[in-house]
Formats: C-alpha cells, sequence, structure tokens
C-alpha cells in the first residue's frame, strides 16, 4: 500500500536508523491500508511489523525511546567478537543458541554498547520491530523468530542466561519473547484516530523479515530457499536444530521459523554489493536497472569472480573499487564497464548460492533437489537463471512480497482466517504463480564453478 525509505544516517560517532521516519512511514501504510479496506468495503482487522533482525533499540520504563537505534554496519563491533570468546569460548557460544557468527549480531552490538556506557534509564531492550509495536500498542515483548538471531537466545526459545553471565550483559533489559502470532494489544486509539481506523489487532507475525518470507514461500519438499534482497539468505526449512563442529565451522545458523521449524541457513551478502556500485554509477542508463541486466545477459564468456562475503564489501567507501581490487589480486582482468563488473557480481552470487546449498547437502545429509528464490532479487531474471545453471537445479522466482506474503499469513492464520500455514503457502502458490527457470549449459558453468572455486577456497572464513 505504501513504500518508503529510511536511510541510515551518521549522527555524532554512530551510524544510527531514525525511528521517527521509520514510524511515519509506518503510519502513512496503516492509514493507506485502512483506505483501501473500506474502498473494498471491509476495514483493517490486524497488523503486524516485520523487519530486519539484530539492531535494537533501548526504552525506558515507560516506553520511551533513548537514542535512535545503531545500524549494524556501524563500526562499534570492530574487535568485539574476540573480547566475548575471551569470556565465554565461541564453541560454547554456538553449541547454547545454534547462531551463526556475525559481528553485526546483537550479542556484540551490545557487548560493545554496554563498554561505551548505556544511557541513563535503560529499562527493556527492543528490537526494530518491538519498537514500532510500542509505538502502536505498548507492547514490550519480542518475538521468538527474531530473538533467536540476536545470539543471546538459547536452543530451548529462553534467554540464555549463563551468556548474559560470562559476558556481563545486562539480562534484566531483555523483554518477554512470545510466540508468531501472538497478540499484542489493540492499536492506540490515539493512532486508530489520526490513521482513520478503529478497532485495529496488533499481532506478532514472524517479525523477522527472513521468517516472514519462508513463511510466506510455497516450498517444494526438500527444496532450497534464498531470500534474496539486500542480503541472500540461502537456506532449508528443517524441524529441528542442527549443531555439532561441522555446522559451527561451516558458520551455519538454526534461526527460529515459524510453526515450532528452523531455518537453517547462511547469510550471503546478496544484491547489496550491485546495489552500492548502482549508487555510483551516476548515468541514467545505469539507474535504468532492467537496460542494465538486458546488457549483462548478451556478455560471453564469463569475466570473472570474486567471493561476494568478503567483509571488505561489508561498507566500503566504494564498491566498484573494492570489486576491482578483489579481482586484481586474484590475477583476473578488471572490466573496462559497469555491464561486465555487474556481470561479475551477479555470477559470483549464483556460485555462492551453489556452494552453500552443496554445503547444505553434506551438513544435512539429505539431497535438494531445487531452489525458491523470492523476495526482491526474484525479479532478477538473470540471477535467476544463473543461479538454476551454476547449482543445476531448477530454481523457481517469486513471489517478490513474499515477506508480507507471510507476515499475512501468520495474521490469517492466528486469526482462522486458515487453518495452517501449509494451506496458506498453497493459497499463495496459486495466486502468484512462481516462475520456472531450468538449469542448462553445463560444461560452461562447471568450467565457471572450478574457476569460482579457486577464489572461494583461499579465503578462510568460506565455510
Amino acid at each position: 500500500m505504501h513504500r518508503f525509505h529510511y536511510p541510515a544516517r551518521q549522527s555524532g560517532t554512530h551510524l544510527r536508523w531514525s525511528l521517527d521516519q521509520i514510524l511515519d512511514g509506518v503510519g502513512k501504510g496503516i492509514r493507506r491500508a485502512g483506505e483501501v479496506a473500506a474502498g473494498l468495503g471491509g476495514r483493517l482487522d490486524s497488523l503486524g511489523v516485520d523487519s530486519w533482525a539484530v539492531d535494537y533499540g533501548l526504552v525506558d520504563s515507560g516506553g520511551r525511546l533513548l537514542e535512535d537505534p545503531v545500524c549494524y554496519r556501524d563500526p562499534r563491533t570492530v574487535g568485539v567478537m574476540d573480547a566475548v570468546f575471551s569470556l565465554l569460548p565461541r564453541q560454547d557460544i554456538f553449541a547454547r543458541t545454534g547462531i551463526q557468527f556475525l559481528p553485526l549480531n546483537t550479542l556484540y552490538q551490545l557487548f560493545a554498547q554496554v563498554r561505551e556506557g548505556l544511557p541513563a534509564g535503560a529499562a527493556r531492550l527492543l528490537l526494530i520491530p518491538d519498537l514500532c509495536h510500542q509505538f502502536l500498542c505498548g507492547s514490550m515483548a519480542t518475538e521468538r523468530t527474531n530473538a533467536s538471531t540476536t545470539q543471546l537466545m538459547g536452543a530451548d526459545g529462553t534467554w540464555d542466561d549463563v551468556i548474559f553471565e560470562k559476558t556481563g550483559l545486562p539480562r534484566e533489559l531483555m523483554p518477554e519473547i512470545v510466540a508468531p502470532g501472538a497478540g499484542l494489544g489493540r492499536l492506540r486509539s490515539s493512532l486508530e484516530s489520526a490513521l482513520g481506523v478503529s478497532a485495529v489487532r496488533v499481532l506478532a507475525p514472524a517479525t523477522h523479515d527472513t521468517a516472514s518470507a519462508v513463511a510466506g514461500t510455497p516450498l517444494e519438499p526438500g527444496w532450497a530457499y534464498v531470500s534474496s534482497g539486500t542480503w541472500s539468505l540461502v537456506g532449508v526449512e528443517r524441524e529441528r536444530l542442527l549443531l555439532g563442529e561441522d555446522v559451527a565451522r561451516a558458520n551455519f545458523t538454526n534461526e527460529g521459523g515459524v510453526g515450532q521449524t528452523v531455518r537453517f541457513l547462511k547469510n550471503v551478502m546478496g544484491l547489496w554489493i550491485l546495489e552500492c556500485c548502482r549508487r555510483e554509477w551516476d548515468s541514467e542508463a545505469a539507474r535504468d536497472h532492467d537496460a542494465l541486466l538486458a546488457e549483462v545477459a548478451t556478455i560471453e564468456p564469463f569475466v570473472g569472480f570474486v567471493f561476494p562475503d568478503d567483509p571488505r564489501f561489508f561498507n566500503p567507501p566504494s564498491m566498484t573499487a573494492e570489486l576491482e581490487a578483489a579481482l586484481a589480486e586474484t590475477g583476473q582482468a578488471v572490466p573496462g564497464d559497469r555491464a561486465r563488473l555487474a556481470k561479475v557480481v551477479l555470477d559470483s552470487l549464483a556460485l555462492r548460492y551453489a556452494s552453500v546449498v552443496e554445503t547444505i547437502e553434506r551438513l544435512t545429509g539429505q539431497r535438494v533437489p531445487g531452489v525458491h528464490i523470492v523476495g526482491g532479487g526474484s525479479r532478477n531474471e538473470y540471477l535467476n537463471q544463473a543461479t538454476a545453471d551454476a547449482t543445476g537445479r531448477p530454481v523457481f522466482a517469486g513471489p517478490a512480497e513474499a515477506t508480507a506474503a507471510g507476515n499475512v499469513l501468520v495474521q490469517a492464520w492466528a486469526s482462522g482466517e486458515v487453518d495452517s500455514i501449509a494451506e496458506g503457502r498453497r493459497l499463495i502458490a496459486r495466486s502468484v504463480g512462481p516462475r520456472l527457470y531450468q538449469p542448462g549449459r553445463a560444461q560452461p558453468w562447471a568450467e565457471a564453478a572450478r574457476r569460482y572455486r579457486e577464489i572461494e577456497s583461499a579465503r578462510p572464513d568460506a565455510h
């Protein structure tokens, strides 16, 4: 109903999100949804917020935000992981949580903030969707799928007291954990009046956007999913956690899913790399995404490859400069035009997906017969076909709005509008009709995979 942008901004010594800007956009979305519902002869019955993971804000006992949330791309966590491991060994943290090690995890962000000094009056830590729900209805709870990403929640679904004790973090800040579909309250009467709606229930969807996206994906049995956007989350849906040294070494994660499922996945840097390049390219042609992809599709043979998860691509001053440097350092030619550099990014992403899928098969002992791509990246037809070719598996693409669909699905399930998540997925599949991409060009892609593996295998952080 409504889209809005809220880029992080430098504020003092930290990169922060403007919560006021986010809440303003949410409010406009609610108003627009209410207007559309009324135009259809109905009304807005419920709402729920999902977002990216790990970032949080601190509020006082009355729910007042004490300072804008720090963005996970802020450098405050540099070196923090080693400081935490000196207090609680890495293997112990993984055994307790089953969560992958990323410096942006809430565990390391909170440790950095405690070391810097918490703001006076801090009473509760709320993740981004929780802050929105607090504004909407006064809720001070968090939802399990997002709580699982923090690396502070144990495998049993509760905050892990040992982690808090060993690291010296304030356990008293942590909110109650609720399940997807839980009722959080009613929209504040002042907001109902201001937004032109009434009697709106606030429900907790799967508040982690990837958990909502997976819920909204009509997965075939055993297939992998790629939630493709700024990040690419590549994984499978399981009924139980998968722990052990091999899993920890591969740095996979066991995040909570809807209906007591586990999202066994790995983070891949995603289309962030290409979007950063496009921001640097100031011509109209470079900004025309479809035209750029059409040009990429005409380029033969392969141009070159990079390891997408190299930390150098996390938030560099110039993404194009980092890509060119990575190519030069591995003895590859530096492309002379934008389309060829974009091809490097997209081919490398497809081959990284293939590598992760192969690792999933090795760790789970189960074959992955296909890949289902959802999210905004599912509109990228070049990457969809490249993923089919690189993996040697069929690829379904769509829905692009899987996160919104999954959010609505959990609300519908909690409201009794559908009997199960499986039924809701069938409805989504019928209404969206995912596009099918069959693998081809086996020999050229086998050679590309060989060249890519040489680059990936040289990385100590690749597995």
